[in-house]
This record gives structure tokens, sequence and C-alpha cells, in this order.
């Protein structure tokens, strides 16, 4: 099901640039955006799909590049600011990765969410030329890995992993994992198999022998 079924007609979003609903015109933008990619997505889709004319685009928004990536922060921070937090508020560094992968793939399914991270398939070709779009999609998978390198410091000095554990290989690992599974998604997996390629991630961390 797509992500914007529910949503209202666009129709009251024509014609007022300053007066439509923002989160609900970003919503349509990140459906458009999963579904086509980046670049191959046309100015007249997008336009359409937010319920307005190229000029009110651009008066809301600056640019095609702009859009992207106020879609793209509003993904980030709608869906997964609070599983981030989650996974490093948890006490136990296990029961951090494990849950934090098994609530990813709820959310890489949900019918309410484009399926799949958006950060991963709809810009997985920009082109160098985009450089304001391709080094801020850069920065936001550097940004998983910075998580994960976070977590695994904190269960390392609470005992919880072994002080010679490849922090910076093991959290680019998961956060590829993570990658991986929005990929799957877009191949159709079901909650079923996505839930048991989410239970490896725990497995990928080292055993303490001390503990």
């Amino acid at each position: 099901m797509s992500s914007t079924e529910n949503l209202p007609s666009t129709t009251k979003l024509k014609g007022r640039p300053r007066g439509f609903d923002r989160a609900e015109a970003l919503v349509r933008a990140l459906d458009v955006f999963w579904r086509r990619g980046y670049e191959p997505a046309s100015l007249a889709e997008l336009c359409s799909a937010m319920g307005i004319n190229p000029p009110s685009l651009y008066a809301a928004f600056g640019n095609k590049a702009k859009l992207f990536l106020e879609a793209v922060d509003f993904y980030e921070r709608t869906y997964w600011d609070a599983p981030w937090a989650r996974m490093a508020d948890e006490p136990d560094v296990h029961r951090a990765i494990d849950r934090f992968f098994k609530e990813s793939g709820e959310i890489l399914l949900s019918p309410q969410v484009p399926c799949g991270c958006l950060v991963v398939l709809a810009a997985i070709n920009v082109s160098a030329e985009s450089v304001e779009v391709f080094d801020a999609v850069k920065a936001l998978r550097q940004e998983g890995i910075a998580h994960f390198s976070k977590r695994l410091k904190k269960g390392i000095k609470d005992g919880q992993l072994p002080a010679r554990t490849d922090v910076k290989s093991l959290a680019a690992v998961l956060n590829t994992l993570l990658e991986g599974m929005s990929i799957h998604v877009r191949d159709g997996v079901t909650l079923s198999e996505m839930t048991k390629l989410a239970a490896y991630a725990v497995r990928l961390l080292p055993t303490n022998a001390l503990a």
C-alpha cells in the first residue's frame, strides 16, 4: 500500500504555496522519491503528487534538491530518531542491537512508511554532479555508522563487549546490514523473513570471554 493512500485529496494544496500542509506535501514527495529515485523524479511528477505547480514548489522549497533534503530530514526525524534514541538508552548492548534491528524491520515494512530506507533507495544512484544531495546523503549514511559506533563503545565501557572489539569495522557491518534490509524490502521480503534476517544483527557482536 502506498504511504500516501490514506491522505486527503491534493486539491487543497493547489494554489496555496504558503498555506498548505507542509508535512503532508513532504510525505507525498517522499513517495515519489522512493519510487523513482532522486534524479529520475521529475518536477512534473513531484508537483502532481504534491498538488502544487512549479512556481509554488520553488516558492515553498527552493528547488528539487532542497525539497529532497527536507523530505529526507522529515523522514529521518519522523521514523528513525526514536529508534536510534532507544538503542542508545537501552542499558544492555545486546538487547539494544537486537531490538533496534527488529524495530527497523517493522518500520521498513510499515504501510505508513515508504518501503525501505529513503536514504538507501532514493539516493543510491545520485551522481557526483548533484553535489549538495550526494554529500548530504553520504553524511546521513555516516550518521548511522556513528550511532552504532557510539553504542558499541558504551558496550565496551560497560564490560559487555571485549575491549579488543573492532568498533569501526563492526559499526560499518551493522550499518551495511541495515541498508541491505532496505533493499530486501524493495524485493518483497515478508515480515517473517525480515524478522529472521534482523535476528542475525546481535549475533555479529563478539562474545566477552570475561563475562
